[in-house]
């Protein structure tokens, strides 16, 4: 008998899927009532914890609470008790989080500002199924059997087993529809290093993804219009923006008209509707656009190196207070738009995980400095960044010149290369979480 041993040992790879559902307007409806069942569970739960004593904060007084609560009120009846339970452990998740320093302290979720969502913990009652190329069934729980469009292989049928399986779902709605979440589980071969070469990227609002080796990625989409201003719209079609613009000012035009605490019109409520419709298909082509890129980097380039950015701190209004007031407010607030449009922070979080897929590496840089150095001499001379799109050194002895983030890039491939690498800081609970006390009982 021959046994064959894997160089390379086998790891449990876990990733999401989101795929689009197609339900019916009865579907929609219950689907619906099940989120607003659940966001309610959780701001009943959320007053449950601030009116209890820290010694009664358990896991099992809270369950027996929902599941009262679940008998005495027909609308929380709705919601599946698979999925009260996972509002009830996602909660208390949430506090673990507060405390370890990961996340602020929940709060209560608003009607129109939280995500409608509901959970579906288990796996094995999904019973999913692909009936066309296109498209595949799924079970959802008091719902029934939706269609779903297939666009990732995943393991049902015969490919489905311990080790690679479906372990649970989450239904999400956004302005363009209900959507849903797979959570996939696999075993996989661990991969091997990575040959690709390193290259270092910097991030910028002009141009996008700036190489170290002069394979910029840009997007095509200028951040700003002819008249100077931030372009806010840029991932829409001229048609698009023009509809935008006309929804905008019909929705200003219709508010003007309400009187002070008149509920919503259901015109001026379809004119938002439509205005939200807009912004998500502009957020889901700027999302493909980073998956793409994304992808092809990492398939590409064995080390990346990017900056150790504080995002936050970046795109800080200046606007000031009343005894100092701030200087170029509404150019600064353009150029925070701009940077959150970008999303910086999500091209990171993609690049990390695909280069762990495939081997490679992701490494992060201290940022002072890499935009006012010159990457030729290695000096930083004042002056040398006057133009933001072009980069001259004003060292006599140097001279070199050429596009200011493409100079940028081989700055913080040169810190790597050198070993100056930023540790990340550990995080912080906020003030108000760091002002409560965390009950034994409730752990």
């Amino acid at each position: 008998m021959v046994v064959v041993v894997s160089e390379n040992p086998l790891v449990k790879r876990q990733f999401g899927h989101r795929a689009r559902l197609a339900l019916s307007p009865a579907e929609v409806s219950n689907t619906d009532a099940q989120a607003h069942a659940a966001r309610t569970m959780w701001n009943l739960l959320h007053a449950w914890w601030q009116m209890m004593p820290k010694d009664k904060r358990t896991l099992a007084n809270a369950d027996a609470a929902i599941r009262q609560a679940r008998k005495d009120l027909d609308f929380l009846a709705v919601l599946p008790a698979q999925a009260a339970q996972a509002v009830l452990r996602t909660y208390f998740q949430a506090w673990r989080n507060c405390w370890a320093g990961r996340a602020d302290a929940p709060n209560f979720k608003g009607r129109f500002r939280s995500v409608m969502s509901v959970d579906v913990p288990q796996g094995r009652d999904l019973n999913i199924k692909r009936v066309h190329r296109r498209w595949g069934m799924v079970n959802l729980p008091r719902i029934g059997r939706v269609r779903f469009r297939w666009t990732k292989n995943l393991p049902v049928g015969k490919d489905s087993h311990t080790d690679n399986r479906i372990t649970g779902a989450r239904l999400v709605k956004d302005a363009l529809g209900w959507h849903i979440a797979f959570r996939v589980q696999t075993l996989e071969t661990a991969p091997g290093p990575h040959q690709g070469p390193e290259v270092g990227i910097d991030a910028g609002v002009s141009l996008p993804l700036a190489l170290s080796n002069g394979d910029h990625q840009d997007h095509g989409r200028p951040p700003r219009l002819p008249d100077g201003t931030a372009d806010r719209d840029k991932w829409l079609t001229p048609k698009e923006k023009a509809k935008l613009l006309r929804l905008e000012r019909e929705a200003a035009h219709r508010k003007r008209l309400r009187k002070r605490g008149e509920k919503t019109s259901r015109r001026l409520q379809h004119t938002y509707d439509q205005i939200k419709q807009l912004r998500a298909k502009a957020t889901r082509r700027a999302l493909d656009w980073q998956h793409q890129t994304t992808t092809y980097l990492a398939r590409t380039y064995g080390v990346v190196v990017v900056e150790a950015l504080t995002i936050t701190n970046m795109v800080k209004s200046a606007r000031g207070t009343v005894e100092e007031p701030g200087k170029n407010v509404k150019a600064k607030a353009g150029l925070n738009r701009s940077i959150s449009q970008e999303a910086w922070g999500r091209t990171t979080a993609m690049l990390t995980y695909k280069l762990a897929q495939r081997g490679g590496t992701l490494v992060k840089v201290p940022a002072p400095g890499t935009s006012q150095r010159c990457s030729a001499c290695g000096l930083t001379t004042p002056g040398s960044r006057e133009d933001q799109a072009t980069f001259v050194c004003k060292n006599p002895h140097c001279g070199w010149s050429g596009n200011a983030d493409f100079n940028a890039a081989r700055n913080i491939l040169h810190l790597y290369r050198i070993g100056l690498v930023a540790i990340p800081a550990a995080g912080r609970c906020s003030r108000q979480a760091r002002k409560r006390v965390k009950p034994a009982t409730a752990r």
